[in-house]
């Protein structure tokens, strides 16, 4: 489907992929748009800061005994810590909040779409920009735990192999960030047909099932995914 048809789809057919232009305005010569995904991951950030908020006001007046929101608390805060404690080791001190962030950032995007908003995680710019995240924190610590050995290593076992795993490295980004957005984008869009082409009598009951796989099973794997990469690689390169 080349992209003059999409609007053709929306406008004939009713689909909707929540790609919406909200807000334009000139920045450099250039026009930028406030869309859809910028207003939906401002939402999710908020969500998540206010949910810290709360839980470190809970935290600092926490009973002996805990119970309900407190209970809730502790679990997930235990959930994350043995996630990257059995991935990092000794090193999961230094990133277990960074880890931690990112898995409820990205599993909150993925499963946005049960609250009627359009996932961030559907646009390559967000997984992108994470996986550029990921990609100079590998390097960072490659560098400062292999200081020289950072450029030797490309060049071994043997020197002519050097293109080879330099393509490597460059490509950790791109595959972690293009596996991220395939897998959300796939969901949104198999969920917009859904609801765009088909008879209203076939929507009562099954969206809901749909919705656990693409937004619920898939997005939670994705996050877990996401994320166990990332300590993968900054392990590997720091090493014992």
């Amino acid at each position: 489907m080349g992209y003059g048809m999409i609007p053709m789809l929306l406008a004939d057919d009713g689909v909707d992929f929540s790609i919406h232009h909200l807000l334009a305005y000139q920045f450099m010569g250039e026009t930028v748009y406030l869309t859809t995904s910028h207003v939906c991951m401002l939402i999710i950030i908020a969500t998540i800061m206010i949910f810290a908020l709360v839980a470190r006001r809970r935290i600092l007046r926490a009973d002996e005994v805990p119970t309900g929101f407190q209970n809730v608390i502790e679990f997930i805060v235990e959930l994350l810590q043995s996630f990257v404690n059995s991935s990092m080791g000794s090193h999961a001190k230094k990133y277990v909040n960074y880890i931690g962030t990112l898995f409820l950032f990205v599993l909150l995007s993925n499963i946005s779409g049960l609250f009627g908003l359009r996932p961030p995680t559907a646009d390559y710019g967000t997984t992108f920009s994470l996986a550029m995240i990921t990609f100079v924190m590998i390097q960072y610590n490659n560098l400062k735990c292999n200081k020289i050995g950072a450029f030797t290593g490309l060049f071994q076992p043997l020197w002519f192999l050097f293109p080879i795993n330099l393509i490597g490295e460059i490509a950790t980004p791109v595959s972690m960030s293009l596996r991220l957005f395939g897998n959300v984008m796939a969901g949104t869009v198999m969920m917009a047909l859904y609801y765009g082409l088909l008879p209203i009598f076939v929507k009562i009951g099954i969206p809901a099932a749909l919705h656990v796989y693409f937004d619920l099973f898939s997005g939670a794997i994705q996050a877990y995914v996401f994320s166990m990469l990332t300590m993968v690689f900054v392990t590997d390169k720091m090493g014992e």
